[in-house]
């Protein structure tokens, strides 16, 4: 897109009305869609990501491991892009709602920095596999807690200097205007899409090592199954967070990829209305992304299914008034699951 930001509402910190249309497509059923489907999805997604959350946080045991501290960035990540998104999505495309050049670059910065921060989130989850799978005598001395925390905070700043980058200037005019976004430039985003397609690559490929570690331990289990090897119970929980982890690793190639798709194809030719119509409706497929995450991992994670097994029995004794007696017989089977899955460890 050829034209500029340069009118004088948009000089005094304004965004030009006019200049918007261009990117305010939807009819109105097009609209009543997208603000019910956006609607439910985002209520979904905050509350699954939530749960999520809250199992890990607030079970000591899970917050010491790193693999689960890559998974609570993961579920942060998707929680806030579906808060941020659903509201700046809706009040966009449904409201058309009026604000300054660098309120709207601040919400926009705020979407990118949550969906990079995801994609960020599982390249560490995957890292992490790989070292359990590859390295399992040296996996707790290579990745400690504090190195994990670390890792994140580092990956979290990255994501913000990166997503931000707009909002301290680097806008489009004199730059070409990218079709799909207001007062991103087509070099910038093009960087954007450098960066996640790296990210995506270097998930690809740990994964797919990942996965052949896997097969291979799946293999031993068949051969050795009827003797009792020491570390095999772990062997198992590796093998069964690297399928989970694959699965999420397909659901997000699933979601985004019809998305990067129509932002490479909006860089090298001219969209109609059309296109840009049918790239609003691909972009709710991140929401759906980020609801399916907190599905697998409650299917697939033994740890979480038990963390919340011991919370929905301790809501259920609070609920029904045993009182102190039945959260004693929590507490106690709560102790006992924790000791027998510290065995199993």
């Amino acid at each position: 897109m050829d034209a500029c930001w340069n009118s004088a509402n948009t000089s005094q910190g304004h965004l030009d009305s006019e200049a918007l249309r261009d990117y305010m497509v939807l009819d109105f059923p097009q609209k009543t869609a997208i603000a019910v489907i956006c609607s439910l999805l985002g209520v979904l997604c905050v509350l699954e990501n939530a749960v999520v959350l809250f199992l890990i946080l607030s079970s000591p045991r899970l917050r010491r491991k790193p693999s689960y501290l890559f998974i609570s960035s993961l579920a942060g990540a998707d929680f806030l892009a579906s808060l941020v998104f659903v509201i700046s999505f809706v009040k966009f495309h449904v409201f058309h709602q009026e604000e300054s050049r660098s309120a709207f670059l601040l919400k926009l910065g705020g979407v990118t920095m949550t969906f990079t921060g995801s994609v960020g989130s599982l390249l560490l989850t995957a890292i992490d596999r790989y070292l359990c799978l590859c390295h399992p005598a040296k996996y707790k001395a290579l990745l400690t807690r504090g190195r994990a925390l670390a890792t994140l905070a580092g990956m979290w700043a990255i994501s913000m200097v990166v997503s931000y980058l707009p909002l301290m200037g680097w806008t489009c005019c004199p730059r070409p205007c990218s079709e799909l976004f207001p007062l991103i430039s087509d070099d910038y985003l093009l960087s954007w899409i450098v960066l996640i397609i790296i990210l995506l690559v270097a998930i690809i490929y740990t994964y797919t090592y990942v996965l052949w570690k896997a097969y291979r331990h799946t293999s031993n289990l068949v051969v050795y199954q009827q003797r009792r090897l020491t570390g095999m119970s772990r062997m198992r929980l590796d093998v069964r967070l690297a399928k989970t982890l694959g699965v999420v690793l397909m659901v997000l190639l699933l979601c985004w990829l019809p998305v990067l798709t129509l932002m490479v194809y909006s860089l090298a030719a001219s969209l109609n209305e059309h296109i840009k119509k049918v790239f609003a409706f691909c972009s709710m497929l991140c929401l759906i992304n980020s609801m399916v995450n907190p599905i697998i991992y409650a299917q697939r994670s033994r740890e979480i299914r038990s963390s919340s097994r011991k919370w929905l029995t301790r809501w259920k004794n609070m609920l029904r008034g045993t009182g102190a007696e039945g959260a004693e017989d929590t507490q106690k089977s709560s102790v006992t699951e924790t000791e027998g899955e510290t065995k199993v460890t």
